[in-house]
């Protein structure tokens, strides 16, 4: 198992742990394709894949449907999605991912998080560099007629770093730009993908004491609480 399999284990207790917070940020999501690629799930490969987020997350057909409507509307707001660096104390770099319609609030936010919390808010391209943007996929394991390394090999054009079976299903990692060309390969296999989505998966990690985990854990929680905030990624060893 590699360093995706290992920091999404770390991860996943606490990614979406309110659901009210989860189905305001896929409705976001989904604002955000419709806008781009039109409401049609069908020739907006997004949108399909946030749909797919909605089902996996329990989110009602019902509310997805009302925000596909909704977002179809000239007098809805965009979204604009804006990313953030910094460092959270003892040195660990922080990516924050944001959603919003008023850049304004969110710079502010997010700023006043980073002091209350002894943190450092850095400029465009401090921290980014030390993370590798990545797509990921859950797919149906029983939809895998192969087993994992004749999958992985299927998939080798497509520059894929990780394939590893989990609980939730078989999950796919690969290099961000890979994203559409991997969602299409399933979809004409005829797999079911479960969910899909992007990580930054930090290059490097540094391990901390308990006190000092705690320290970087109120900064994290201080950022995720934000409605604006839609991803927080770390370099803290988890």
């Amino acid at each position: 198992m590699g360093r995706a399999f290992e920091l999404r284990k770390g991860r996943k207790m606490k990614r979406w742990s309110a659901m009210a917070k989860t189905f305001t940020r896929i409705g976001k999501d989904i604002v955000m394709a419709v806008k781009e690629g039109g409401p049609n799930p069908d020739a907006n490969s997004r949108l399909r894949a946030v749909m797919q987020n909605a089902k996996a997350a329990n989110m009602p057909k019902d509310n997805v449907e009302r925000a596909i409507k909704k977002a179809s509307d000239k007098d809805t707001a965009n979204y604009k999605e804006t990313l953030f660096e910094g460092y959270a104390p003892h040195g660990i770099a922080l990516v924050v991912e944001t959603a919003t319609d008023n850049n304004n609030r969110t710079v502010a936010n997010v700023r006043a998080a980073f002091n209350k919390c002894d943190g450092h808010l850095g400029t465009s391209g401090s921290v980014v560099f030390m993370f590798d943007h990545t797509c990921n996929f859950t797919v149906k394991k029983e939809d895998i007629t192969i087993d994992l390394e004749e999958l992985e090999l299927e998939l080798i054009d497509f520059d894929v770093e990780e394939v590893f079976d989990d609980e939730e299903g078989i999950i796919v990692y690969a290099p961000f730009e890979q994203f559409g060309a991997i969602q299409s390969f399933f979809e004409k296999e005829n797999v079911e993908i479960l969910s899909s989505g992007f990580e930054r998966l930090p290059t490097s990690t540094t391990k901390l004491s308990e006190e000092q985990q705690a320290d970087v854990e109120k900064l994290l929680e201080k950022l995720e609480e934000e409605d604006d905030v839609q991803h927080v990624y770390h370099s803290m060893e988890m």
